[in-house]
Parts: C-alpha cells; structure tokens; sequence
C-alpha cells in the first residue's frame, strides 16, 4: 500500500489512476461533509466534484502541515459554505443564533413523537435540524473523528467556539431524546 505522499507525488506528476485512488478514499467524507450544509441532491453532487477539481488544483500546495483529511474536509467544507452563503444570500450568526431558538421552542406533541420508528432515526432527524454550526460541529466531532484543533483548521471557528456549539449541540438533542423516551 502506498503512503499518501507517493499518491500525491504520482497525481502531481500526472497519473490519474493515483487521482482516482485518492477520490475514492475521500469520497465519503466529502459526500457528508456537503450534505450537512447542502441538503439539495443535485447541487451536493455538483459541489462534490468541484471539491474534489479544487483538491486536485491546489494538491501541489499540500505541505502535509496538517492530514491529508483535515485538508479535504476544509476545502469541502468551505466550497459547501459558500454555496450556502450564494444560495441563500449571506446569513450571519445571528440567523443561525435564531434558528437555534426556533429549534429549542419546536417541541413536537406527544403523538408525532411516537410515530417516530426508532431511536436511531429521531437522533438523525434531529441532527438535521440543528443549525448549521452545530451539525457541523457535532458531525464532524462525533462521526467524522476529527478532534478540536482538526475541525478549527476545517471551519475557521476558534476552538472555544468549536467546544461550545459542540456542548449546545449535545445538549439540544440531549433535551429532545429525554422528551421522546418519555413516551416510549
């Protein structure tokens, strides 16, 4: 198996078969990373290739300062971000300050709660509708395994604020799963 320095001295140097290697390697991680913030279909698929034109574009760059991951998942990161901001103009963290309270107040009755099929299922829907910073945050913390100073190189967002979404975060869900295992 080769290390990703070989594979980034053979896509530098041309080989596209090292490119593909590298693109299936990391495909997961950037699908997720641009559903969490683009959750149209078709525009994720498009914003997941040009991801993958900009790593390629700027690869004879990578200086292995930071994993090759962490690398990927920033630029995925902030080409879904800005997608976001063109979208939907720009929104500032008082919007997502906002969606936060909407969210927190949504308390769903008791009857919608137990249509939900499974614990497993709740927690993801609830997860979509944190907002954006938060899922993020939460996401890649908990799903993706990056640490602290991993997801501030990602996002731009200095540790502290990473630590605190990542605490409201938890505790959102963690209110919303109490409300729904008291009517299972």
């Amino acid at each position: 198996m080769q290390t990703e320095e070989e594979i980034i001295s053979r896509i530098v140097n041309g080989d596209m078969t090292a490119f593909k290697i590298l693109v299936k390697q990391y495909e997961k991680l950037v699908t997720y990373m641009v559903y969490k913030l683009v959750q149209n279909k078709e525009d994720a698929q498009d914003i997941c290739q040009d991801v993958f034109m900009k790593v390629y574009k700027c690869l004879p760059g990578f200086k292995f300062q930071s994993k090759l991951s962490t690398w990927i998942a920033q630029i995925a990161y902030r080409t879904a971000l800005n997608h976001r901001k063109n979208v939907a103009g720009k929104r500032s963290l008082t919007d997502d300050i906002a969606d936060f309270e909407n969210y927190h107040k949504t308390n769903e009755d008791p009857e919608s709660i137990m249509v939900k099929k499974n614990t497993s299922s709740f927690i993801h829907q609830q997860i979509e509708q944190l907002p954006v910073h938060y899922r993020v945050v939460l996401t890649l913390y908990h799903l993706n395994e990056f640490s602290y100073q991993e997801i501030e190189e990602i996002t731009g967002m200095p540790e502290g604020t990473v630590k605190n979404y990542l605490f409201r975060a938890r505790k959102l869900l963690k209110e919303k799963l109490q409300l729904y295992m008291q009517y299972q």
